[in-house]
């Protein structure tokens, strides 16, 4: 009876790959591919540049959060880890952008494993503290060790040629390398939550004792979104790194994974585009609302407040509410 219970919770899982992706998905990513194609002849390229770097982080914890049901209060360390070590690795080691790119990102997956793996062994508030020690760990680090350069940071990354062929120095040119980047994650993001994976993880989140019952091994599960999450996460930071020449404490700052979750929330925990509308919007408020300074925090608070009431599943959740369509 339980070998058959088990067969039976498996069979949803593989309808999603045998489905694929919806109309509406498919109706949306290429608008949005449309839109992001045109976007920086509209903006300052830098600008759009950091929305995309964002809306991966953002998507990247969402997959943790939102998928995975595991608050984390530490996603700052892979993003920012990332950041340093990209930026090390363009400067110093003079690895073109795309190696510097996919060091960052290896560095943060294999932080994400081995902080996962200390971390998955506590639940509820207590592993949101443990991810936010190891964070603040994290950015001491980055605040004592020689290589990073102290609260001065890694200045003057170089952009480089991509492949060695294509020079990055336009920011057009580098808008399209972001484009590439941000756009492949956030689709192999949206392919592992509509994986088997996935929707395991979706089990475990909505009933894990009933997912320990059925045979599945959780904390392995636990162990690979984290990781997942974190080398997404890192992804976006060594990206950044590219963009803004530079990899400062900001980055690996406890404000930074802060500002990661509050993107999430209000965007739509759980969705799939709500943490790219999420990181645009607060994006796009520090941007245009820098004139008030320490206000702008004040002004996000306050924004979170109504976003909070108004749309307690996000924006975007909302909007699937009312569609009846997941977004």
């Amino acid at each position: 009876m339980m070998a058959l219970t088990k067969n039976q919770a498996l069979e949803p899982a593989k309808q999603p790959s045998s489905i694929g992706m919806p109309l509406l998905h498919k109706v949306i990513f290429l608008v949005l591919l449309a839109f992001l194609l045109v976007l920086p002849f509209m903006v300052y390229p830098v600008f759009a540049m950091k929305v995309m770097c964002f809306a991966l982080f953002a998507a990247a914890f969402n997959l943790l959060l939102g998928f995975g049901g595991l608050l984390s209060f530490g996603h700052a360390a892979y993003f920012g880890g990332a950041s340093y070590i990209a930026a090390q690795a363009a400067k110093v080691w003079g690895f073109t952008p795309e190696l510097a790119v996919l060091s960052g990102t290896l560095a943060a997956a294999v932080l994400g494993l081995v902080i996962g793996a200390l971390s998955i062994r506590r639940q509820g508030i207590y592993f949101a503290m443990v991810t936010l020690a190891f964070a603040q760990m994290v950015y001491f680090f980055a605040l004592q060790s020689d290589f990073t350069g102290g609260e001065d940071g890694i200045q003057s990354v170089p952009r480089g040629d991509l492949f060695g062929l294509v020079s990055l120095q336009d920011n057009i040119s580098l808008y399209f390398f972001v484009l590439v980047i941000t756009f492949g994650g956030i689709l192999m993001l949206y392919r592992i939550v509509h994986s088997p994976f996935g929707q395991v993880l979706k089990a475990i989140r909505e009933n894990e004792p009933r997912a320990i019952s059925l045979g599945y091994q959780v904390n392995r599960y636990k162990l690979m979104v984290f990781t997942l999450s974190a080398t997404f996460a890192g992804l976006a930071g060594a990206t950044k790194s590219q963009v803004f020449q530079l990899a400062s404490l900001t980055d690996v700052h406890w404000s930074m994974s802060g500002e990661v979750v509050l993107m999430t929330l209000l965007g739509g925990m759980g969705t799939i585009f709500g943490p790219l509308v999420g990181a645009a919007f607060i994006v796009s408020m520090q941007n245009y609302l820098a004139t008030f300074g320490a206000w702008v925090t004040i002004i996000q608070g306050f924004a979170f407040v109504i976003g909070v009431l108004l749309f307690r599943e996000g924006i975007i959740g909302v909007i699937a509410r009312i569609i009846k369509r997941p977004l």
